[in-house]
């Protein structure tokens, strides 16, 4: 049976195994072409390595009806290519129907499929016939065994190009949990295994948006590196508070870059010491 491909390679940067640590980096939500413009160009000015950038034109699964959702396919995708030309970076976001694939591959260099659509057939097989990498969340309802079932449904398709993210595990009613085995459990289905840095410190269901922990942000991820990540997901914004969507998770801008070499390096260390006790 095929399997998935060893790397995935966008413009300058690698994903995969053994690979340094790949970044998709951004805010939750196309707020407004001046706020993604502001967080981009921060983070290509403060960061010494490349990244990938991520942001959501449609909230389809906000938690109550009254919440902002996003400017929409249209003017989402008008400010992902722009910003794309402007900066001379890569960009993604995720899709919620089937039909939205082939417009986003358009513009976008991977397409993400939210955790709540990681069983959705139909939507996973559309994202795969576009040809690009394919990054699918884990659902907070799956084991990570279970995306074994996602890695087949890509390659049936013939497209060879896969992440997948751990999100954390619902645990109870308004928390999550994250079990490490995920990552190593994962990376045997996939080409690079990613962390969810933001969305794992989640407390779902807080009333009309969700809540989170920011403060155990840093130590998820060093430990989500050393379990093997091979990206880290991390949204990140001016002014968190003010954020429209995941307002208690969201990293702020500032802090990113620090935040961020912290995980670099970790991961080049653990390389390292890979490469050294191999020769």
């Amino acid at each position: 049976m095929q399997q998935p491909r060893d790397k995935i390679r966008i413009k300058n940067i690698e994903l995969g195994n053994n690979c340094p640590l790949g970044l998709i980096l951004g805010p939750c939500m196309l707020e407004s072409y001046d706020l993604i413009k502001q967080v981009a160009s921060y983070l290509k000015d403060h960061l010494e390595m490349p990244f990938i950038f991520k942001a959501s034109f449609d909230k389809a699964n906000r938690s109550s009806i009254e919440t902002f959702r996003g400017p929409g396919i249209d003017q989402g995708l008008e400010y992902l290519q722009k910003l794309k030309d402007e900066l001379n970076i890569s960009v993604t976001t995720d899709i919620h129907l089937p039909e939205h694939a082939q417009r986003v591959a358009q513009v976008c260099d991977i397409i993400q499929i939210p955790a709540f659509l990681a069983r959705q057939t139909d939507l996973i097989i559309e994202a795969a016939k576009t040809n690009l990498p394919i990054h699918v969340k884990k659902g907070q309802f799956m084991a990570p065994q279970d995306m074994e079932h996602v890695m087949k449904k890509i390659l049936s398709t013939g497209n060879d190009q896969i992440i997948f993210t751990d999100r954390g595990t619902s645990f109870g009613y308004h928390n999550l949990v994250n079990d490490f085995r995920s990552i190593p459990i994962m990376k045997k289905f996939c080409t690079a295994t990613c962390y969810d840095v933001t969305h794992s410190g989640q407390m779902p269901g807080q009333g009309k948006q969700s809540g989170g922990e920011r403060a155990y942000m840093s130590p998820l991820a060093l430990a989500s590196v050393a379990a093997g990540s091979d990206i880290i997901f991390l949204e990140t914004h001016p002014n968190p508070e003010q954020a429209k969507s995941d307002s208690k998770t969201q990293l702020n801008m500032k802090d990113a870059p620090t935040f961020i070499n912290k995980l670099y390096n970790l991961k080049r260390f653990l390389l390292k010491q890979q490469f050294a006790l191999q020769t």
